[in-house]
């Protein structure tokens, strides 16, 4: 039965492939490679195997076959030398064997050969290899998540919480060696909701569709100048390969439920993929403590102390449709479109507010809360890419629209004071949107035979708008209706249009044999228009920026590594920093942004080595980070003991750091990888006045683990934590915590399919992180607390055939290196945390 379904899947595909062979048998061709793929235990053909020849050493495929129905294949067309041969099959073990070439006026005749069923391989063969999750290049670390199977029904922050260097929080705000000034990437493209939100954006990919996260802490001049600490790739698994597949996968557990569907199709020139995952989640369950101290301008004490539970609902889908074409050997057209949502409802019941003056309580109000974040966003990219008979001369132009709609709201019901029926109702809508278009060419071209010269240089327009409209509106009783508040500073409309022309220079030359220098320096023009509806006014005026580049590597003996860099980098506020909507659902501790915010410059410095020891792979890092212009939070204490926080660029942030990370075989079943990341920050505000004067300093370690070990008959079983120590702000501190879990695979159907089980977080009730926050005149600790234990099973089984595309695909794509961002909380995490605060 096996043998008759690859039979009709190969005639389906590949119709007339076996006369293709004969065809070519018949023709007298200068030189033939010849062989017959066979099974391994029964003898029998192997029909419609695919053979593909490479150059040694290389990726690149020169020629290949399909075999016919006997299993015989000829291979034509090829130049003296040594190569490697592939054969391959669905359901087989890929064999690889070395070929010299001498002469192209003889056939090669190579035989049987042998091909072992990979259950068979699992199950018999007594030496098992573990696939590497950590590759390192000269100017990047590459974590394989293709090989992960423990985030199996998860999102992009599952993965993320895996990668060397990365830390995530629980909301899905992503920080790089302390920094949340980052941008992240997909497929090399920016995304307006990765603009908006990186941990919104994280939340929309599901894991199942990532191939590789790539880690660039030294962007060079090629990329924008945005982007603090660094840039996040996360590279999707992408179809080159001809015939149809269809992937489905699905979960469901405890605390959440996915289903996702990928297929793909491809003939000839043209190939398609159309694909959509949906992911639930449910019985989020937490509670929420605030104590604050407030020392008043006439010495008394005000305290409040506020609790809550909390129950949080999300709903996010991604959906993307792809289209990619060889026009010719040199010409390549590539569009796709990509949608994604997201609905997240956040409700805090019995959310009990104490105030009391001098330890008298003067005040007992009760609250129920609920906030919505409701979001959808389009990327719709059209990109086009001329290569050259000149081996890696390339011209690229890439366009991308990209577009997020968002809508923030909250209704607060408050209680009267005997708790039994509903005074009041304060209700805050704010929809906004944020769109880009960009539009980019690069051109890259090597200055000799050998590649050791290569000068790049472009050009890039990003015009960007950002919109915001809110309005506050109050109700009496539960029935009343709602009256809009005509305050302009509750209710008003906003515009913010940012236009940011670029062009750069990069020279890479290789001397010395093992030395490789690649200097390069970008320039940056940024105009920008601010607007309200009513009387109020942002003056922002236009500025350029140069930013220069420099990375330089040198090889060392047993394919050891050393590498140093130096960039400065630019960080614009995104409009999480700059909307002028006071966000106010927990009435005591409100936000707003500043439209008249600048960019922050930063000054990065690095230095590295890697090696390899006996199966291990270790990676040594130190770096040095310095920012001007740091935008940090305002806390004013306003009458009643208000704390309203908002945003300007009166800070200053150094950070020295190390990180070590090791991936270790420690036989062919078991491996082990993990990092280890310590770095000392100092931050000071510059103000002068000691009661608004703040710095802080102190050191922030976190650590990762991952271990793998491979059972007999396909089983294996995975063990992931991470962890992370409290956090230094600059008046204050944001506690620490640590995830981990342990879960079990199996795969079944010659690894079609798979089936699999896991726990997360099982030894805990609750997940705790406890905040601090000390002024002159604050004394505020925080507790937010999650019952995140999760016990989910995933399922994913692959339907179709695909064999090998000969054509190397050369995809290019726009990176707007972007905004900075605050995350999920307003950006008040991880840039430098708490500022100074102002009584009125």
């Amino acid at each position: 039965m096996k043998k008759l379904l690859n039979l009709i899947i190969a005639f389906t595909i590949f119709g007339g492939t076996a006369s293709y062979a004969q065809q070519t048998e018949e023709r007298k061709e200068p030189a033939r490679i010849i062989g017959v793929a066979k099974d391994l235990k029964t003898g029998e053909p192997v029909g419609y195997a695919t053979a593909a020849l490479y150059k040694s050493g290389t990726d690149l495929s020169t020629s290949g076959a399909v075999a016919d129905g006997d299993g015989v294949f000829f291979i034509t067309g090829f130049d003296t030398g040594t190569y490697e041969l592939q054969i391959s099959f669905l359901g087989y073990e890929t064999v690889k064997r070395t070929i010299t070439i001498n002469s192209v006026d003889a056939d090669i005749n190579l035989g049987e050969i042998g091909m072992t069923d990979e259950g068979l391989a699992l199950e018999e063969v007594t030496v098992q290899g573990q696939r590497e999750l950590i590759e390192e290049r000269v100017d990047r670390t590459i974590y394989k998540a293709e090989n992960d199977k423990t985030t199996a029904g998860g999102d992009a922050t599952d993965v993320l919480r895996r990668v060397p260097m990365l830390s995530v929080d629980l909301d899905g705000n992503v920080s790089m060696r302390g920094s949340s000034n980052i941008l992240v990437l997909i497929d090399n493209r920016p995304s307006a909701i990765a603009a908006s939100s990186i941990a919104d954006a994280l939340k929309q990919i599901p894991a199942d569709e990532i191939k590789a996260v790539e880690v660039i802490t030294s962007p060079s001049a090629r990329f924008d100048a945005e982007g603090t600490s660094g840039v996040i790739n996360i590279v999707t698994k992408k179809n080159n390969l001809q015939g149809v597949t269809l992937n489905i996968n699905s979960g469901f557990g405890l605390r959440g439920s996915n289903l996702g569907l990928q297929g793909s199709a491809r003939k000839g020139k043209l190939g398609f993929s159309l694909g959509g995952f949906g992911r639930s989640g449910y019985n989020l369950l937490g509670r929420f403590e605030n104590e604050q101290i407030i020392t008043n301008p006439d010495n008394s004490i005000s305290r409040v102390i506020q609790s809550a539970d909390t129950e949080r609902r999300d709903i996010f889908g991604r959906y993307n449709f792809g289209v990619d074409y060889d026009i010719n050997e040199y010409n390549f057209i590539t569009g796709a479109i990509n949608f994604g949502i997201r609905n997240s409802n956040n409700e805090q019941t019995n959310f009990l507010t104490e105030n009391f003056r001098n330890n008298d309580l003067i005040s007992n109000r009760l609250r129920n809360t609920d906030t919505k974040d409701l979001s959808n966003s389009v990327d719709v990219s059209l990109n086009y890419t001329r290569s050259f008979e000149k081996k890696g001369r390339e011209l690229s132009l890439l366009t991308l629209y990209s577009r997020n709609n968002r809508e923030n709201s909250f209704i607060n019901t408050l209680f009267t004071e005997d708790f039994s029926t509903i005074d009041s109702r304060l209700k805050n809508d704010n929809p906004s949107r944020n769109e880009e278009f960009t539009v980019q060419l690069d051109y890259v071209t090597p200055l000799d035979e050998k590649g050791n010269q290569i000068l790049e240089y472009g050009a890039k327009n990003i015009l960007r708008k950002a919109y915001s409209d809110f309005a506050y509106f109050e109700a009496e009783g539960a029935d009343g209706e709602f009256v809009e508040d005509p305050n302009p500073a509750r209710n008003n409309d906003f515009s913010y249009d940012q236009n940011v022309t670029a062009g750069y220079l990069s020279y890479t030359f290789a001397f010395l044999e093992n030395y490789t220098l690649k200097p390069g320096v970008r320039y940056e023009y940024t105009t920008i228009n601010a607007d309200f509806r009513t009387e109020f006014v942002a003056d922002i005026p236009s500025y350029g920026t140069w930013v220069p580049s420099i990375n330089a590597s040198r090889k060392l003996k047993n394919g050891n590594m050393i590498k140093a860099a130096y960039n400065r980098r630019i960080q614009r506020p995104s409009l999480r920093f700059l909307n002028p909507n006071i966000e106010a659902s927990n009435p005591l501790q409100i936000s707003q942004g500043n439209p008249e915010l600048d960019p922050e410059l930063t000054d990065n410095y690095e230095l590295g080595y890697s090696t390899f020891i006996k199966g291990t792979t270790l990676n040594f890092t130190t770096f040095y980070r310095n920012t001007t212009g740091s935008i940090q939070a305002i806390r004013d204490v306003l009458d009643g003991g208000i704390i309203s926080t908002t945003f300007e660029n009166i800070g200053q942030e150094q950070t020295v750091g190390a990180n070590i990370f090791a991936n270790v075989n420690i036989n062919n079943k078991f491996s082990l990888n993990g990092g280890f990341d310590l770095y000392y920050a100092m931050l000071d505000n510059g103000l002068t006045d000691p009661q608004f004067a703040a710095s802080n300093e102190g050191f922030v370690v976190s650590g990762r683990i991952f271990g793998n070990y491979t059972l007999p008959k396909s089983w294996q079983v995975q063990l992931f934590s991470f962890a992370r120590g409290r956090q230094v702000q600059l008046q204050g501190t944001s506690g620490g915590f640590a995830v981990y879990g342990l879960s079990m695979n199996k795969q079944f159907a010659e690894k079609r399919g798979s089936v699999g089980f896991g726990v997360e977080n099982f030894l805990a009730k609750e997940f705790i992180i406890r905040n601090e926050i000390v002024t002159p005149t604050i004394i505020q600790n925080s507790v937010n607390a999650t019952r995140n234990m999760n016990f989910k099973v995933n399922f994913s089984y692959r339907i179709g055939k695909l064999s090998m595309d000969q054509r190397p695909k050369r995809r290019k794509s726009i990176n707007n290196d972007d905004l900075k961002d605050g995350g999920g909380d307003g950006g008040q995490e991880g840039q430098g945390g708490v500022a100074p605060v102002r009584n009125r």
